[in-house]
């Protein structure tokens, strides 16, 4: 029997080939996309697995579980990034922790984090919901028409001076075929291509979307991250009932 580390390693680097052939079909340059492996809900030894494994970028959803991870795994060579919403009462998890958040998603967590970063100054990408579902946080986006009213609240948040823009993210609705996601990613990069054409001086680099089901589109589609977890590490264990 192969071991986790083995295992997790060969769908880490089957998974980056398909990244990079996506790249080449899109015309852009090789590692332009980078892969974060989603370990939200795994135990501490599957981290540890992918992390031997070679894995580069990690994936937490929940800030309590992760920061518990990270302080018990130590030093890594490897970057860990929040990628779920975060709740304003645990924004000072956020920026001694993470080198990314790309889940942002109100003006009220933007100020709470800038309050707990004065040591750590944090990169973000600002969450919008390009696909108009209720369960999902971020902007509301779905509509275009309605875009220039998210002008002010940028302007508030680029003057931050604790808090990095690096562009947006996005988790569009799943479906069975990734084509139907596609429009999605499209639509999240003419938001970004709109920010960049109101606020030129800013950094609108990242664009943060694609799962395990349609990561292939969205880097066909522009994106600089994709964010991979079963297809890598393999389904979530069950929760353990109380």
């Amino acid at each position: 029997m192969p071991s986790l580390s083995s295992s997790i390693r060969e769908r880490y680097l089957h998974t980056l080939e398909r990244i990079t052939a996506a790249e080449t079909r899109a015309g852009r340059a090789a590692g332009s996309a980078r892969l974060v492996v989603v370990t939200k809900s795994q135990p501490r030894e599957v981290v540890e697995a992918a992390l031997e494994a070679g894995v580069k970028i990690l994936g937490e959803n929940y800030p309590e579980e992760a920061v518990e991870k990270i302080k018990a795994i130590g030093k890594v060579d490897a970057e860990w990034h929040m990628i779920g919403h975060v709740q304003s009462r645990k924004a000072d998890l956020i920026p001694a922790n993470f080198a990314l958040m790309h889940s942002l998603d109100s003006l009220k967590l933007a100020h709470r984090l800038e309050r707990f970063a004065a040591e750590n100054p944090l990169p973000v990408l600002l969450e919008f919901n390009v696909g108009g579902e209720e369960t999902k946080s971020g902007w509301q986006a779905a509509d275009e028409s309605r875009w220039n009213e998210f002008l002010p609240e940028i302007d508030m948040m680029l003057k931050l001076r604790r808090l990095t823009i690096r562009g947006l993210m996005t988790m569009p609705p799943l479906f069975d075929d990734p084509e139907q996601t596609r429009p999605h990613f499209q639509k999240l990069r003419r938001l970004r291509d709109f920010f960049k054409q109101n606020f030129p001086a800013a950094d609108w680099s990242e664009l943060s979307m694609g799962t395990s089901a349609d990561f292939v589109a969205a880097v066909e589609e522009g994106a600089t991250l994709v964010r991979v977890g079963t297809a890598i590490v393999g389904p979530r264990p069950p929760k353990r009932q109380e």
